[in-house]
């Protein structure tokens, strides 16, 4: 059961504690850099177990319960420690809201599916909601590390904070959509 895909997605698990422990010092740029890049090794090996495991043919239960979770996790520490930080405030609360109730209910819901042996594949627009909000995330990570730093050519608009926001609206956005398409399923399976 230990094959490598698992141990990637084990590795995320384990490195969720760290992640939030250098977010959770918001006067301490270093700690935010490292944070991003733990987010980084994280994204990375969120797309390499699931590539290693095809191309070996390593595909294992395992694997395919762990692997949601750890995203869930990742995404629901960051949300909340950025949230706690005061990065994700304001208005913005409501499209954190919004991607944390909607990780949740879909685990509920496959959970359901699972129960009545119907599998629901993840869609091409799932996959979209999962980059904008990986990159949303990583973004904001960004905004304490990087004080007043801004996109070349944009005149200072385009900072780290306005891109993640932006970035978490579509997210957000996509979350609604793919939400709604899973739970259009799921309807149809409930008496």
């Amino acid at each position: 059961m230990l094959t490598l895909p698992n141990l990637l997605t084990l590795s995320r698990i384990v490195a969720v504690p760290l992640l939030a422990w250098l977010l959770w010092w918001p006067q301490w740029q270093t700690g935010y850099m490292l944070a991003f890049g733990v987010y980084c090794l994280m994204g990375i090996t969120d797309y390499f177990d699931g590539y290693v495991a095809r191309a070996q043919g390593a595909v294992s239960k395992l694997g395919i319960f762990l692997d949601p979770i750890a995203d869930k996790i990742m995404v629901a520490a960051v949300i909340l420690v950025l949230t706690g930080k005061g990065v994700i405030a304001g208005v913005h609360l409501v499209a954190a809201l919004i991607i944390l109730v909607r990780e949740i209910a879909v685990s509920g819901l496959r959970e359901f599916l699972a129960g009545v042996q119907v599998s629901v594949p993840v869609s091409t627009l799932a996959k979209w909601k999962t980059t904008f909000q990986m990159l949303a995330l990583g973004t904001l990570i960004l905004v304490p590390a990087l004080p007043g730093w801004a996109v070349p050519f944009t005149a200072g608009w385009a900072t780290p904070e306005r891109l993640g926001i932006i970035t978490l609206w579509i997210a957000a956005l996509l979350t609604l959509i793919t939400g709604w398409d899973y739970l259009r399923v799921g309807l149809k399976h409930m008496d």
